[in-house]
């Protein structure tokens, strides 16, 4: 009697289904829920890159917030691997927008004798900066299952087996998402510098 009772309890819903429930109906707690479980990963990920206690804190609060409204936008096949990817990408923007800020000083000091080196090299940041939102914006843009097996294989350097099996696709499939995914990236981005 007792066994049976435990063994008619549901099990947790997985993250997906959470992303689901998210998605439905806005509920905040589906969210906690869904975070709460992998926050240790998101802290960690932000321990590696940004090598400071406080820092990573706060990191890790303002990737649950950009959750609630990411979630809205995105079709994810595989969220823990989507979180990988996403707080990643969080954390190397905040280095590059702290360098970009150090740079800015030091060009300040060295401004009187060091004008000319100075304006050059921030005209180099900027054009960095609008081709790393290009490539942002150009990766948001593929259809979903592209936009999973590029950022795996370019971003979290994974083999083409590691991606079947974390996708669940079949070999060839991942291969085409990844060729088709790189043109439509490539055409993208010639595109945007076409525009500029």
């Amino acid at each position: 009697m007792f066994l049976k009772l435990f063994s008619n309890s549901k099990p947790p819903p997985d993250d997906l289904e959470l992303v689901r429930l998210y998605r439905e109906s806005g509920d905040m707690e589906h969210l906690g829920d869904l975070f709460q479980r992998h926050t240790d990963m998101v802290y960690l990920v932000c321990m590696k890159y940004l090598k400071d206690e406080e820092e990573s804190k706060d990191a890790t609060m303002q990737l649950f917030e950009y959750l609630a409204t990411a979630l809205l936008k995105h079709d994810i096949s595989n969220f823990k691997s989507w979180l990988h990817v996403t707080t990643k990408n969080h954390c190397l923007m905040q280095l590059r927008s702290k360098k970009k800020q150090e740079s800015i000083k030091q060009e300040e000091t060295n401004a009187s004798f060091m004008e000319n080196e100075a304006t050059s090299h921030l005209t180099e940041v900027a054009e960095l900066e609008q081709d790393e939102e290009a490539l942002m914006k150009g990766l948001a843009a593929l259809p979903p299952e592209q936009r999973e097996c590029v950022e795996l294989f370019y971003l979290q350097q994974k083999s083409y087996k590691e991606i079947a099996t974390l996708t669940g696709c079949e070999l060839n499939k991942v291969k085409s998402y990844i060729q088709n995914g790189k043109r439509n990236l490539k055409i993208y981005m010639e595109k945007h510098h076409a525009a500029r």
